[in-house]
């Protein structure tokens, strides 16, 4: 049973060998070199208040430079490689003998139908979280410099790319494990329920990406209860926006913070009065010129503060193994639907 499901398999595990060897050749090449440059601007020594020399290392690179297109370039490759272990190996594992009428030859011999499903399915299941953890290690490798650096903070260190965000919090640590497992026993479970390939593709595209887009903003922000911080606005840094009201009446100026968090997840940040309530005022005249003193000196008089809920760079493992356990349990109870349909299924 194991060999002819490795046999059916093949072609599959060729492709992600080859996958994997064209990619680790990519970032074989060009990891070191990016390795001395983080040691180049210090950072390998730096133990206290890196943010500046961070700053400089971060902001060292071009946008198009071939560092900053691999870096986006991996966190695509790691959303994109549990979808397609989902589409191209948990869809047709168990749908393609459906088809093409090879279960019914497989239950008339002495393997019985449990065993079948539990082979099939156990082989590449592992062989999915195996292929994707190697690609995360890979390429959470050859990040690290650039990922620390955002850690660090600075001037130019871009928080929104630090490894707690939802950007990058994908891609990195053992989540994409969880994904690949869930995945791939998606796609096995409507390939079971529908029998046809195609349609299991499709709807395992579907669940996956709808997915991935609502678990970072409903669920993830909730594994652990966000931290609340508040402190006096600083109108320096702040940014001041001006809408205008409607017909006959004034515009309303609203102020967003830049509360000093670094590398934080930052779920949502707010202005507020003295007395609690959010702020927002018709706009002051000398807001709507260019000269910024006069505005600043007005909005110092309120005495704003700023509110800030957010999850702390150091929640980033918790919240991995947390979404993790979610996920792999959700791609057990998937693998035991899908025995279940087979073992009540007529020939």
């Amino acid at each position: 049973m194991m060999w002819l499901s490795w046999r059916q398999f093949r072609a599959q595990s060729i492709a992600a060998a080859a996958i994997l060897v064209a990619l680790a050749v990519v970032l074989a090449a060009t990891g070191p070199q990016l390795v001395s440059r983080f040691d180049s601007a210090g950072l390998n020594s730096c133990h206290a208040n890196c943010g500046q020399l961070a700053g400089h290392f971060v902001g060292g690179f071009n946008i198009g430079s071939t560092y900053v297109v691999l870096f986006h370039l991996g966190t695509l490759v790691m959303y994109l490689t549990p979808a397609l272990i989902g589409i191209f190996w948990g869809a047709p594992v168990i749908a393609r003998e459906f088809e093409a009428g090879t279960h019914r030859l497989a239950w008339n011999q002495s393997v019985t139908r449990t065993r079948w499903a539990v082979v099939k399915l156990g082989l590449v299941g592992l062989a999915a979280i195996a292929t994707s953890g190697l690609v995360c290690l890979m390429i959470s490798w050859w990040a690290s410099p650039i990922d620390d650096a955002i850690s660090y903070g600075g001037p130019n260190s871009p928080t929104a790319f630090s490894r707690i965000s939802p950007l990058v919090f994908d891609a990195r640590g053992v989540v994409p494990l969880g994904y690949a497992a869930f995945a791939f026993a998606l796609g096995a479970a409507a390939g079971v329920f529908l029998r046809r390939t195609l349609p299991a593709m499709a709807i395992t595209l579907a669940i996956f990406a709808a997915v991935q887009v609502l678990v970072p903003s409903l669920v993830r922000p909730h594994l652990i209860a966000p931290v609340t911080a508040t402190a006096p606005l600083n109108v320096n840094t702040a940014g001041i926006v001006v809408q205008s009201g409607p017909a006959g009446h004034d515009s309303v100026l609203t102020v967003a913070g830049s509360m000093s968090l670094p590398s934080a997840w930052v779920l949502s940040e707010e202005t507020l009065r003295p007395d609690g309530q959010p702020f927002s005022a018709p706009a002051f005249s000398s807001c709507l010129t260019k000269d910024p003193q006069p505005c600043t000196a007005w909005l110092a008089r309120h005495h704003l503060r700023q509110l800030a809920t957010y999850q702390p760079a150091s929640r980033f493992w918790p919240l991995q193994w947390r979404e993790t356990g979610i996920y792999l349990t959700l791609a057990v109870l998937l693998g035991w639907l899908c025995v279940w349909q087979v073992r009540r299924r007529h020939v």
